[in-house]
């Protein structure tokens, strides 16, 4: 199947709104002639957008081209709302998710506008914002010794990091803001920060993002969140986030052939959990 950037002029013209990410931070096509991995990467490198490689604890298989599934964490467990790779400097600025199967019922990704989340998180707790900005904040997650897809971060460090070579990864982590400890168990821990809790992006008004994964980190078996200098984010601050964050979400029912692009720079999105099966495919561009 072979597509050019005329036949998807539509989509193009949508997708710049999109990576403006003012009026049209996400859009959705429905009803076209796209089948598998190898219609979706046909249309990924249509649009012209380099490919930028997932980094993160996440277990993916790459399936075709610049093609990978999701997540592969159980069905039955939510994934919580993220800016896809908001922990590493450089995060793709487009995301393009692909509906190959759809759930016979849940699965639904839903997203979050950041700004509103930034504007009701400073009506409600102002100093705790302000102060979680001026410190920053500091990341730790755990890559397994060796791929887990029993878990929503088993994402193995060889995967992770692309190499089996501890010191070449190391040198990745490194060029990517992380620094490794390696534990008896063969897993190694990441550390990274510090990093901002909020951005502003060009081409956005001037918009205030909440460009962070405090709620999603922190706390959990795997991974950490605190500010900077090691002061423990309040727990009411995080449990209310997290209860904004839902207040403020889309979704929409997945079909067969849906082509899902969205800001990354914009949006924050999650997963349901849903029954099997389901299979999304997703390409990052920067």
């Amino acid at each position: 199947m072979e597509f050019s950037c005329k036949d998807f002029e539509v989509g193009k013209c949508q997708g710049q709104k999109l990576v403006d990410g003012e009026t049209m931070p996400a859009v959705l096509l429905r009803g076209f002639d796209v089948n598998n991995a190898q219609d979706f990467n046909d249309i990924v490198e249509a649009f012209g957008w380099d490919d930028i490689r997932y980094v993160g604890p996440a277990p993916r298989t790459h399936v075709y081209g610049r093609v990978w599934t999701a997540n592969e964490g159980p069905l039955s467990e939510f994934i919580y709302y993220h800016h896809e790779m908001v922990l590493i400097k450089e995060s793709p600025k487009t995301l393009l998710l692909y509906c190959e199967v759809p759930p016979p019922e849940g699965g639904e990704t839903p997203f979050v506008p950041s700004f509103r989340v930034t504007e009701r998180m400073l009506e409600e707790f102002p100093e705790a914002v302000e102060e979680m900005d001026a410190k920053g904040l500091q990341y730790s997650f755990t890559a397994l010794s060796k791929n887990d897809t029993s878990s929503m971060r088993g994402r193995g460090w060889e995967d992770t990091f692309g190499t089996s070579d501890r010191a070449e990864a190391e040198r990745r982590a490194k060029a990517l803001g992380m620094d490794l400890e390696w534990l008896p168990n063969g897993a190694v821990k990441a550390m990274l920060g510090p990093r901002a809790l909020t951005r502003v992006f060009d081409g956005r008004k001037g918009r205030r993002m909440w460009f962070n994964t405090v709620v999603g980190m922190h706390g959990k078996e795997l991974s950490s969140a605190t500010m900077a200098d090691g002061t423990e984010i309040p727990e009411k601050v995080v449990k209310r986030c997290g209860e904004i964050i839902e207040e403020e979400s889309i979704q929409f029912k997945w079909e067969k052939g849906d082509l899902l692009f969205f800001d990354n720079m914009a949006l924050l999105h999650g997963r349901r959990p849903s029954l099997p099966p389901r299979r999304v495919l997703v390409a990052t561009c920067k």
